[in-house]
């Protein structure tokens, strides 16, 4: 057994989609000491360049671990993940967990053979979704939709703004609206912002549709990589890093909270 009271898990999104993330590691594992980096600075990664993401991430990870001595790095940001996942591991010399969609389980659930991938514009058009497709959705007809949208009405949510279902219905329509997709039956929900929307998603959603995400399998996956890790006897209070200071953060300060970070600092 180790003691490794002084080095937590660092887990980083470019957002705060990733706190969905967060919720579930905390489930699994309630005395880690929990470090939560967004970049902010350069939020969203959807937009951006696959040379930009596979750049900009392993080097600020690189900051972060310097500073923090994590024990271990969850990456919960699907297209930093699917881009940079590879440059991480060849960068840092600590276990890094990477979030993968969860076609998977969707492949194997779906009775229509028809599976819905709900992501960012760069996860969705990621040679390595196609991968996971074809070793386990092989027989399945999987319809892709990348949506800055929906991660920005995502972001609102946390900062206090109720979603407008009418907003989400039309984006979903992009799904459903392509051929085949009436006959869905299952979503990979391929963006960690989207586990925060799941309740007005299945709402907008026709009966039957089930909402998969990778959640609950990465946290039962950085459980495995620390199970020698003794962590201290009281629940440890988490601390939020920032790549900018803004007003922005702010506001999301009473969803941080709720979160179990109650600490906020800036890289």
């Amino acid at each position: 057994m180790t003691d490794s009271t002084a080095r937590p898990i660092l887990i980083f999104d470019s957002g705060v989609g990733g706190l969905s993330v967060l919720a579930e590691i905390r489930a699994l594992l309630p005395h880690a000491p929990l470090i939560y980096a967004a970049d902010n600075a350069w939020h969203p990664y959807g937009p951006r360049t696959e040379a930009e993401i596979a750049a900009r991430v392993p080097a600020l990870l690189g900051r972060l671990t310097e500073r923090f001595r994590p024990c271990v790095v969850v990456i919960a940001c699907n297209t930093a993940a699917t881009i940079a996942l590879s440059h991480v591991r060849a960068a840092l010399d600590l276990p890094i967990v990477g979030t993968v969609p969860a076609i998977k389980p969707a492949g194997l659930a779906s009775k229509s053979r028809v599976i819905g991938v709900l992501g960012t514009q760069a996860t969705v058009r990621q040679p390595y979704v196609d991968r996971l497709v074809a070793e386990f959705a092989s027989d399945c007809t999987v319809l892709r939709l990348g949506s800055a949208e929906l991660v920005r009405i995502a972001e609102e949510k946390l900062r206090g703004h109720a979603p407008d279902l009418n907003d989400i219905k039309k984006i979903m329509e992009g799904l459903y609206d392509q051929p085949e997709g009436q006959s869905i039956d299952q979503i990979v929900l391929a963006c960690t912002h989207f586990p925060l929307l799941r309740d007005e998603i299945a709402t907008v959603s026709p009966p039957g549709v089930t909402l998969v995400d990778s959640g609950a399998g990465i946290a039962r996956r950085t459980a495995f990589l620390t199970q020698d890790i003794v962590w201290p006897g009281a629940r440890s209070a988490g601390r939020a890093i920032f790549t900018l200071s803004n007003d922005d953060v702010e506001l999301l300060a009473p969803a941080l909270t709720g979160y179990g970070l109650t600490e906020i600092d800036y890289l």
